[in-house]
């Protein structure tokens, strides 16, 4: 129903800042998940959440943006709009959110119209930012990776946990449903595939005409490898990341690969790509590294590869799910050792990529099907309601029955990697540290504040 003179149309302000989030929204909007494209003034709002933005490739420079931007009545910029604060950790004191608002309803042109947020992660600074000052707003929280099946990572305040109206994601693992934001009852809605599919295939088009990916195609690549840059997360050094690529390659070519993409994270240091390169030309491989800012998808496209190897990066999904691209994984038994603590964002994704895809150097065949012969997604969502419990048990108290169930009946040698014993004895489940100083400890709780003190300090003078 058209709006009535008096009132004014609906305004969605869409917060971004990765080319794959773009696309993501995007994807929503075609398949009219946010309603009739007359129904609601749109702003496509960017944010560069990059430690450094202004070393770090603009969004908007990106191939591909400005296609994705038409679809918006406008495009705006947040790390202009709040200088010189950090978009990453800035949020306005509760005093100031009203004047916040009435300052970006002026400098918009919002006027008195209703307000909806569609926002990548709500304990992301532009997110908390934008949530505190359209304290009135409907949010639509979207997610564009595998962190969605994954536990919502500290408790929402009240305010904005009963606002949220639905979580979008993708089908990366069909059939595994979000554990994000459960608790708070929100919806979860799936992007729809065909309409993600046509916008990636959209991006790839866009990105033909970039010469050192017309230079990639040429050499007819039939294994990319993806570079994700652990070691900026400081889950693993320079030098353990610089031999994971080079496992990654020695894995490609044993499986048969001679001609080889390496395509390194944006921020990641050259050493790797050289490393890479040096060892190819001993071993009379063809090597391309594509270091550009384009989205792996647009190789996918360009290239199409028969085999993709990654640690447990989210293309690897797209290109078995969108692309039915083979796909398999090589160090994930390392990180699930690092993260810490235990309730790190990331063990989620690292977690499902080491129970579903094949393990290139333990020789498993690769496969499209996301999921190694004998799992299925739904023992991927037991697995991970179980290690969601353990990482948020405060958030999802009624699933400690079915996690100690799990535990009883699955923890062995082969699961054990998926949990930290200090975690399980501190939450009591099976598993746990029965030993006479564990069952002291977990008495007398100021003894283990003791105990961990004493260690911090020996590690210290090390």
């Amino acid at each position: 129903m058209a709006n009535t003179p008096n009132v004014p149309r609906p305004v969605q302000i869409f917060e971004v800042s990765t080319l794959y989030g773009a696309a993501t929204v995007a994807a929503a909007l075609d398949a009219g998940q946010f309603g009739p494209r007359d129904a609601a003034r749109r702003i496509l709002l960017v944010s560069n959440n990059a430690s450094v933005p202004e070393t770090a490739t603009a969004l908007p420079l990106m191939s591909g943006f400005e296609g994705l931007a038409a679809r918006f009545d406008e495009t705006r910029d947040w790390n202009a709009m709040i200088r010189p604060h950090h978009p990453g950790g800035w949020m306005p004191r509760l005093d100031d959110a009203p004047l916040w608002e009435r300052v970006l309803r002026l400098g918009w042109g919002l006027g008195d119209a209703q307000v909806e947020l569609v926002v990548e992660s709500l304990h992301a600074g532009p997110a908390r930012a934008l949530t505190a000052i359209f304290g009135g707003s409907t949010i639509h929280v979207y997610a564009d990776g595998l962190m969605s099946y994954g536990p919502t990572r500290d408790r929402l305040p009240y305010a904005v946990g009963r606002r949220v109206e639905r979580l979008l994601h993708l089908d990366l693992v069909p059939g595994l449903r979000p554990m994000l934001l459960s608790e708070y009852g929100v919806r979860a809605e799936t992007v729809l595939d065909d309409a993600f599919r046509r916008v990636l295939a959209e991006l790839g088009e866009a990105a033909a005409s970039d010469p050192a990916l017309t230079r990639a195609a040429r050499s007819e690549p039939t294994a990319v490898l993806l570079g994700q840059y652990l070691a900026a997360l400081d889950i693993l050094t320079q030098e353990e990341e610089e031999q994971l690529h080079l496992r990654m390659l020695h894995g490609a070519v044993a499986a048969g690969h001679d001609s080889v993409l390496f395509k390194p994270h944006p921020s990641a240091p050259a050493s790797y790509s050289r490393a890479l390169e040096k060892t190819a030309a001993e071993a009379g491989i063809r090597l391309t590294v594509l270091d550009r800012p384009l989205l792996a998808e647009a190789v996918y496209e360009r290239c199409r590869p028969s085999l993709v190897v990654g640690c447990f990066s989210t293309a690897m999904l797209t290109a078995a799910t969108y692309y039915g691209v083979p796909i398999a994984k090589v160090g994930t038994e390392v990180l699930l050792r690092r993260l810490r603590p235990y309730q790190n964002s990331n063990r989620v994704p690292v977690t499902l990529v080491d129970f579903l895809v094949a393990d290139l150097e333990r020789g498993e065949t690769p496969t499209a099907e996301v999921a190694v012969p004998t799992k299925r997604a739904d023992d991927a969502g037991a697995l991970l309601r179980t290690v969601g419990y353990c990482m948020q048990a405060e958030l999802h108290p009624g699933l400690r029955e079915d996690a100690a169930s799990w535990l009883t009946e699955r923890l062995d040698g082969t699961t054990e990697d998926y949990f930290s014993r200090k975690r399980l004895t501190a939450l009591e489940l099976p598993g746990r540290d029965n030993s006479a100083r564990a069952q002291l400890l977990r008495r007398v709780p100021a003894l283990g504040r003791i105990s961990r003190r004493a260690g911090a300090a020996r590690s210290g003078a090390e």
